[in-house]
């Protein structure tokens, strides 16, 4: 019975305590903040979306495998720049649910 009620008090502290470690920390703004790299090829430019999809490698700061993805474009101005079937590097960012392209290479 003892050891029951010290698990539950555990329980119930832990969250407050890993909470407690995080004062002042912005998450948003945190992980927002990260550029990630991905070399691929574009396969669909949509300049009325501003989008531009790509078939890229692995992405090793998100553990991701290679994939096809939509990424919204940042500057609109690069999308006259990219074109289907083009090798590139780039850089993207997470902004709330999107992924979106900062620099193309």
């Amino acid at each position: 019975m003892k050891r029951l009620a010290f698990l539950a008090l555990a329980a119930l502290a832990a969250p407050a305590l890993a909470q407690s470690d995080m004062k002042g920390m912005d998450m948003k703004t945190q992980a927002a903040a990260t550029a990630h790299k991905a070399s691929g090829v574009i396969t669909r430019v949509d300049p009325a979306k501003s989008k531009v999809t790509i078939k890229h490698g692995p992405v090793h700061t998100l553990n991701w495998p290679p994939m096809t993805m939509a990424f919204t474009v940042k500057d609109k101005g690069l999308l006259d720049k990219l074109k289907k079937d083009q090798k590139v590097d780039f850089e993207f960012v997470q902004q709330g649910k999107d992924y979106v392209v900062t620099s193309v290479k």
